[in-house]
């Protein structure tokens, strides 16, 4: 199957750029360019593409609104390209919540530091993208059911002492759905780790403080774990649990070099697993790859609780 894509972009350099990266790949043909989102809504509209890539500053109509339109009348998976700044962030985290699927960093040395294979995960991002396509209709309010199901398994009351969330792709709307759902005083702390840029997690974690009744904050070394707060892996590190003095404390590093992904879900799942044990409730949320597998595969073994978002309110379904 061919994949077919609109670039949407007010730089014509950019335009051309994305284009013939994309169409180095036989399996990828770019149907059509757009140089504002006024220009986008019409041509997905007469081209429909599989995948969009969306520009988040343009004239005549900025990519969030054309999101907004898009998703309304036609949805289809877009990508954002972002700027990895504070005001990037909170602009791609409300072009989220507008209902694009995922952001890439517009500037590729943010992506990858060899440049083929920025363009090799491009590629790859626009076919996770596409596959998803056929899920692409409901709006972001429905991604997750409206009303929470029974607990299931048997969920008994003090069975855990604490939560720890991996998400990747589609995450931060799913997160802010499940979030705002815990009530004010939840009796447990929350850990989570969300693939994304140490530019994003302060403004992600600051605006989840605004949305929801327990506290909300990026984490930072040595803070004292408490029951009701959840604890935002920061971008670009590794979060990880110390117990001390009869307390938990967070330890924030660098980590290995080598892994791919920072923050790693692995290495917070093995860390809650040798602080928590069985007492924990593991959930792995929206996203691709392989990242958490080991982490739930520990975690299980000492006897803890795992979910895995099902594959209908999934962005990504990796």
């Amino acid at each position: 199957m061919v994949t077919r894509v609109l670039v949407v972009d007010d730089s014509g350099f950019f335009r051309r750029r994305i284009v013939e990266i994309l169409e180095a790949d036989a399996r990828i043909k770019v149907v059509g360019t757009a140089e504002n989102g006024k220009e986008a809504i019409t041509q997905v509209g007469k081209l429909k593409p599989y995948v969009v890539t969306m520009d988040i500053e343009m004239p005549v109509m900025d990519g969030i609104s054309a999101v907004r339109h898009i998703m309304a009348s036609r949805p289809t998976p877009i990508l954002m390209f972002s700027s990895l700044t504070h005001d990037g962030a909170q602009a791609t985290l409300d072009a989220l919540e507008a209902g694009a699927v995922d952001f890439l960093p517009k500037r590729f040395e943010d992506i990858a530091k060899d440049r083929e294979q920025a363009k090799l995960l491009l590629r790859r991002r626009i076919h996770a993208v596409a596959r998803q396509r056929s899920a692409a209709a409901p709006s972001p309010a429905r991604r997750i059911p409206a009303k929470p199901a029974a607990a299931p398994f048997g969920v008994r009351r003090g069975q855990f002492q604490a939560v720890v969330i991996a998400s990747s792709t589609g995450g931060p709307v799913a997160l802010a759905q499940v979030l705002t759902r815990l009530p004010a005083g939840f009796r447990y702390p929350v850990f989570v780790v969300q693939h994304m840029p140490a530019s994003f997690t302060p403004a992600f974690a600051a605006r989840l403080d605004q949305q929801c009744a327990v506290s909300v904050k990026e984490a930072q070394d040595g803070d004292v774990v408490k029951s009701g707060q959840v604890l935002i892996a920061p971008g670009g590190r590794q979060m990880m649990l110390q117990q001390s003095g009869g307390q938990v404390k967070v330890r924030i590093s660098d980590g290995d070099p080598s892994l791919h992904y920072k923050p790693c879900a692995d290495i917070t799942f093995a860390s809650v697993a040798s602080v928590y044990g069985g007492k924990t409730l593991a959930v792995v949320l929206t996203g691709m790859g392989a990242d958490g597998c080991e982490g739930a595969r520990q975690l299980k073994k000492q006897g803890a609780m795992v979910w895995s978002q099902d594959e209908a309110s999934s962005v990504i379904y990796g």
